[in-house]
């Protein structure tokens, strides 16, 4: 069970991402199966490959563990294959999944987790792009086999889904840096300002439930959305948006990336992904029933326990984020975060 927590005590200091490289080209804008860097000789996996600055490229030895792949179910055993949804595009995130230096390889931490979990459980992993909605599809559809996209533990998305958890997931509010508005644990300070955040978020149902609590209060917040982050951060350059919310990773590294720029940005405050008394957690998601949690699982833990996991973790500047071991459907984002 995740360490219950008072919203003090879930604020963490600003991080730097150690990354200072230009963000990678915007991603195709359609869906489809994607390139990772796969080249890597048996037994072993490249991290951090084409990450543009933003990862130390370390290769680790990683090879299948018998006793873990034989839990997976006989479809997956027949293919091979593991069918890795990212819900990257219109644009990637780093350093999350982005198009890498080559302009056209899929890279990031997700990407490089999913191809460590692929990797003990004796799978070659495919990887294919898509919205974030149409990312839910795919796994809906049987089209893709999990995710691996920076995607939240919520009790919502437990009734179809089935999860194994790896990572902490912390949101972060960004501003420019010339903005002196600070989070400061408390929601009454988003009054009166506009704030940008993804659609169908768990960041989104935390807004908007902040949003009902101001207007009962006769107080305002106004909502924006963009297609992608070229967007959001020109409307946050310009003025017409005060606040970014979105996942803490992604935008420390964009502060990191800016520092000493006229676009430079700054990490304003941070919060639960799954509201103020539960640690929010990042997890590969499958659909509910897959059979694929309790493998994903296993295979992210012996990860942790061989120390795979802590390298993944700070090649990506991600040490911060680390759990003990991963939990099968643990709690999550409550129905009602009110």
């Amino acid at each position: 069970m995740p360490t219950q927590l008072s919203r003090r005590g879930l604020l963490r200091g600003v991080t730097a991402a150690a990354a200072a490289a230009t963000l990678a080209p915007v991603l195709a804008a359609c869906g489809g199966d994607s390139e990772a860097a796969t080249t890597d000789p048996a037994g072993s996996v490249t991290i951090g490959l084409l990450s543009n600055g933003a990862a130390k490229e370390t290769t680790l030895k990683v090879s299948e563990v018998k006793s873990i792949s034989a839990e997976l179910p006989d479809a997956l055993k027949k293919t091979g294959k593991l069918v890795i949804a990212s819900g990257s595009l219109p644009s990637g995130s780093a350093p999350l999944s982005y198009v890498g230096s080559d302009q056209k390889t899929l890279t990031g931490c997700e990407v490089d987790l999913a191809r460590l979990v692929a990797a003990v459980l004796g799978l070659e992993p495919e990887f294919q792009q898509a919205t974030w909605e149409n990312m839910f599809i795919a796994i809906d559809s049987g089209k893709s086999d999990v995710g691996f996209s920076n995607i939240t533990v919520t009790e919502e998305r437990k009734k179809k889904y089935e999860f194994a958890s790896y990572r902490k997931d912390d949101l972060a509010f960004e501003v420019r840096e010339d903005n002196s508005w600070t989070f400061d644990d408390d929601y009454e300070n988003l009054a009166g300002k506009t704030v940008s955040v993804g659609s169908g978020t768990n960041q989104e149902k935390i807004l908007l439930e902040w949003k009902a609590k101001l207007e009962q209060e006769g107080k305002n917040l106004t909502v924006k959305y963009y297609q992608d982050n070229n967007s959001i951060y020109l409307a946050l350059s310009s003025g017409k948006i005060d606040v970014y919310l979105g996942p803490s990773p992604a935008l420390s590294y964009h502060a990191a990336k800016t520092a000493g720029t006229p676009q430079a940005t700054r990490v304003a405050g941070r919060f639960s992904g799954a509201g103020a008394t539960l640690q929010g957690l990042i997890a590969a998601t499958a659909k509910k029933g897959s059979g694929l949690a309790q493998p994903l699982a296993d295979a992210i833990d012996h990860l942790i326990d061989s120390g795979q996991y802590a390298k993944w973790l700070a090649a990506w500047n991600l040490s911060g984020e680390a759990v003990a071991k991963s939990e099968v459907d643990p709690p999550g984002l409550p129905l009602d975060n009110s």
